[in-house]
């Protein structure tokens, strides 16, 4: 059977009063998702040495292809035939889960990430969310997943049965605990605003202002605890190559190494999309007269500026030292979530007064 003519006999026809079939248009965003997501974590790393070799004045990729844009290529035919060694004494089923929990729970965080506008009417009134599945508690769900990721890390470094995994497994272990409250504490200043935990009202909610503009410290927080959540320098202490040879992943090898680095990418991507979402008016344009761009390119654009600025903070500051990194979580960051908590309930209050 013809494709176009599935597709008419499963209910996408447009017209004619056909309704979507809901299954397949799950289906088909999901695959586009996931395929997207993959694709543009693989290119983030060429994109990430371009940027450090700014940074360092030195050239980056250059060799493989035009401007070394088939490096991710070229990586990925490497990890492939590199030999898959792994330590006697593992857990032998807790040292696959791991690594496929770090992808995963990333993945299906950004699945209620809504990239666009709803388009109404699609097919005898069927609308189109853009995400793969609308929740009137998105954020929530959110939560709800990416704190899963500790799990992740922990079970990869308990599993190995190596020291040097273990300390990184459990360094992670403290740290996504202790920077998890500060940025659910920096979420609620925007929940209070807009009385909904569904992130598409959140965006809509920001035609007229941006709540980065009224939320600038929880934006502050957030963007500061995000860093720590996916491990990115100067929050990278569970890796700390200089101490921990590579921390938590040291006894990983081939592609089981290489879902752990397609982790912290699609990581980084998601909590820069969440972030996008609930500070920077998502989908909306930076004035109105630019509204004729599709939706879906603005999201993609402040998504891809965030990412940048986290590059640019991983090449540019040093690592904490780990003292220092649980106070700041602790003392410093949680105290002025909760600040930020109370300040905003105040003013929506006296407003609702």
């Amino acid at each position: 059977m013809k494709a176009s003519q599935y597709l008419l006999d499963s209910g996408l026809r447009v017209g004619n009063g056909v309704a979507a079939d809901p299954v397949l248009v799950f289906a088909v965003k999901a695959a586009i998702v996931v395929l997207g997501l993959t694709l543009a974590a693989a290119f983030l790393t060429w994109a990430e040495r371009k940027v450090a070799g700014r940074i360092q004045l030195r050239y980056g990729p250059n060799r493989v292809g035009p401007y070394g844009l088939f490096q991710p290529i070229a990586d990925v035919l490497k990890l492939l035939f590199k030999e898959n060694l792994a330590p006697a004494t593992r857990d032998k089923l807790l040292f696959l889960v791991g690594p496929s929990l770090a992808v995963g729970t990333a993945i299906l965080a950004f699945a209620v990430i809504p990239l666009s506008a709803v388009n109404h009417g699609i097919g005898a009134g069927y609308d189109l969310h853009w995400d793969i599945s609308h929740l009137n508690i998105g954020l929530l769900f959110i939560l709800a997943v990416t704190s899963l990721g500790a799990y992740s890390i922990f079970l990869g470094g308990w599993s190995a049965n190596s020291k040097y995994s273990l300390l990184g497994g459990l360094r992670s272990t403290a740290q996504l605990i202790s920077y998890e409250m500060a940025v659910s504490f920096s979420l609620i200043g925007v929940v209070i605003l807009t009385g909904s935990l569904d992130l598409e009202k959140i965006v809509t909610q920001q035609n007229h202002a941006w709540f980065v503009v009224m939320q600038p410290l929880a934006f502050l927080l957030y963007f500061t605890g995000a860093l720590a959540e996916t491990n990115r320098a100067p929050f990278d202490l569970p890796e700390a190559e200089q101490e921990l040879v590579a921390g938590y992943h040291t006894e990983y090898s081939s592609l089981r190494f290489g879902l752990y680095f397609l982790g912290e990418y699609v990581n980084v991507i998601t909590v820069c999309a969440i972030a996008t979402t609930l500070f920077l008016g998502g989908w909306l344009p930076i004035v109105p007269f630019l509204s004729f761009i599709p939706g879906v390119l603005w999201f993609i654009g402040k998504v891809a500026v965030l990412i940048l600025v986290v590059m640019w903070i991983r090449w540019t500051l040093p690592r904490l030292r780990y003292d220092r990194l649980m106070s700041l979580g602790w003392k410093v960051l949680l105290p002025l979530g909760l600040l930020n908590i109370v300040i905003t309930g105040a003013v929506v209050a006296f407003q609702a007064a």
